[in-house]
């Protein structure tokens, strides 16, 4: 099961650091979310980071730094719900519902579906499906590796994401709450915590 690491929405100093640390331990995908930021913000973390994880990072903003950096792909949602002219590239999308997620599971590499269970970054943001709704996607094909869970993601809620059938899981909260952006400067614990996220993935 993938893991897929969504990126705070502020930048700070650690964190081309911790990234990196982070591929180093296995992360299969970050995706960089900065939402109303300057793109030169991006494009100096982009700089930090080595090369040789370029291109398992994908933009959900500033899509021209897809080809700048020669990264993985870009994400579309309803902030930039539209891809470049005639872009070709790896693409994927949020969805937050599953008539949407059947609508759009033929046209994108995958899909986000959230939030799967009560998010832990944005407490207002409770899960939007039961059990039984997930479990009859799954029974109707919809939910398979393509499709990617966030939401509530931590290593508790891993095991049963697996048993409805998620190709990965999409983590933020889980992570992130673990380091002070603002004046942390050890992040052992975050490593840590992601080596359990990737023991709970399998």
């Amino acid at each position: 099961m993938k893991l897929i690491l969504l990126s705070t929405a502020d930048f700070f100093v650690e964190e081309d650091t911790i990234i990196n640390a982070l591929f180093e331990e296995g992360l299969d995908l970050l995706h960089l979310r900065k939402p109303g930021t300057e793109p030169v913000y991006s494009e100096r973390l982009l700089t930090l980071l080595p090369q040789q994880w370029h291109d398992r990072i994908v933009v959900h903003e500033h899509f021209y730094l897809k080809e700048e950096f020669s990264l993985r792909g870009i994400h579309l949602n309803k902030a930039n719900p539209e891809p470049p002219q005639n872009y070709n590239g790896h693409i994927s999308r949020s969805c937050h519902t599953i008539d949407e997620l059947q609508q759009m599971r033929q046209r994108f590499d995958y899909l986000f579906l959230s939030p799967v269970f009560n998010s832990i970054s944005y407490p207002d943001r409770q899960a939007a499906f039961t059990t039984d709704e997930l479990n009859a996607a799954a029974r109707a094909g919809l939910i398979d590796r393509k499709v990617m869970a966030a939401g509530g993601v931590n290593s508790d809620t891993l095991p049963r994401l697996k048993d409805f059938g998620f190709g990965g899981a999409v983590v933020l909260g889980d992570l992130w709450t673990r380091f002070d952006i603002h004046s942390g400067l050890d992040y052992k614990e975050v490593i840590g915590h992601f080596r359990k996220l990737r023991k709970a993935a399998g």
